[in-house]
C-alpha cells in the first residue's frame, strides 16, 4: 500500500473551532525529530485559523509573523484570532498560538476580495532545468541512519529537488547564496480551497528558506556547531497556487550579520507566473 506523507499534514491543518468561542481554534502538531514544532506548521495553522473569521471570497494576500519560542509538538496548540478590520476589499487579522497561556508565534495578515488592477510581474529565469531528472530530497536521505534523515526521507509532505548541487550533506560548491529548488507535494491537495492552498505554500516554504544562508556561507545542515532557526517570517501572495503541481523557488540571502541572515525567494508556476515572494530572517550561528 502507498503512503500518502501529504495526509497527516491535511489532518493537523484541520483546526477544531472552540464551541465556546467562534474566534478561537486548536490544532495539533506534528512529530518532528527533536520534538520541537515545525515553523511551517504553526504559520500554515496559523494562517487558517485568520481566515476560518471571513468569507471564502476574501483571500489571504500577504502575512508577517514571529516565531517567538519553541513549541513542543506533544501539547495542543491555541490559536486566538483578533479582527482587527474588515472594510469594502480589504480584511485584517491578527493570530496568536498559544501553548502554555504564552504565544509561541504571533502573526498579522492582510486578506482581499478579487478585483481588477494593474497586472504585471518578473519573468522566471530562463533555461531553468525542469524537475524530471533531478533528485529529490527524501531520495538522498533515503538509507541513512538518523532520526532527521528517516523524518524527510519517508515522512515529508513536499517533494523537493534542488537545480545543481544542495547543502544537505555537504557544502555546495557554488557559494553565491543563490539557489533553485522545485517543490510539489507528494500528495493530492483540495483543489477548490485556495486559503487551504495558500497555507500549505507557507508550510512547505519554511523546509528551505534559509538555505541560502548556508549555501553562501560555505555550510550545509550537518555543519559542526550549527544553531539555526527562523526568527520571523513574510510572505506576498500575488495569484492562485496549486502546491500538488510544480512549483520553482528562487532563492537569495542579500545579507547575514550579528548572528542572523535573510533569506528571499520568488516562487513561479511551472510554466512562468510569478504566484509569491517571501523572506524570513534567522537565526544562524556555528560553534567555531
Amino acid at each position: 500500500m502507498t503512503i500518502d506523507p501529504t495526509a497527516p499534514v491535511l489532518d493537523i491543518l484541520d483546526l477544531e473551532a472552540d464551541a465556546g468561542s467562534p474566534d478561537t481554534f486548536t490544532g495539533r502538531s506534528l512529530q518532528q525529530p527533536g520534538g520541537r514544532v515545525f515553523g511551517g506548521q504553526v504559520l500554515a495553522q496559523a494562517l487558517l485559523a485568520a481566515g476560518r473569521t471571513l468569507d471564502a471570497d476574501r483571500l489571504p494576500h500577504s502575512m508577517h509573523g514571529y516565531f517567538l519560542r519553541p513549541g513542543d509538538v506533544r501539547e495542543p496548540i491555541c490559536f486566538a484570532v483578533e479582527r482587527l478590520r474588515d472594510g469594502r476589499s480589504f480584511s485584517a487579522r491578527r493570530t496568536h498560538a498559544l501553548q502554555g497561556g504564552v504565544p509561541i508565534l504571533s502573526m498579522i495578515a492582510s486578506f482581499q476580495e478579487e478585483q481588477p488592477g494593474l497586472d504585471y510581474a518578473d519573468e522566471m529565469p530562463a533555461d531553468v532545468p525542469g524537475p524530471e531528472g533531478l533528485t529529490s530530497v527524501h531520495e538522498r536521505l533515503d538509507g541513512i541512519d538518523h532520526p532527521v534523515a528517516r523524518f524527510w526521507a519517508h515522512e515529508a509532505a513536499f517533494d523537493v529537488r534542488h537545480v545543481g548541487d544542495n547543502v544537505n550533506l555537504r557544502p555546495a560548491r557554488d557559494t553565491s547564496g543563490q539557489q533553485k529548488v522545485w517543490f510539489r507535494s507528494r500528495g493530492p491537495v483540495p483543489a477548490g480551497d485556495q486559503l487551504l492552498q495558500r497555507a500549505l505554500l507557507a508550510y512547505a516554504c519554511d523546509q528551505v528558506m534559509l538555505e541560502p544562508i548556508l549555501r553562501r556561507a560555505g555550510r550545509s545542515w550537518i555543519s559542526p556547531g550549527l544553531s539555526i532557526a527562523s526568527l520571523d517570517h513574510a510572505m506576498w501572495w500575488h495569484r492562485d497556487v496549486q502546491v500538488d503541481e510544480w512549483l520553482l523557488f528562487v532563492q537569495s540571502t542579500p545579507s547575514a550579520q550579528g548572528g542572523r541572515g535573510l533569506g528571499a525567494a520568488r516562487v513561479f508556476t511551472r510554466d512562468g507566473v510569478l504566484v509569491a515572494s517571501i523572506a524570513q530572517e534567522g537565526m544562524v550561528r556555528f560553534a567555531d
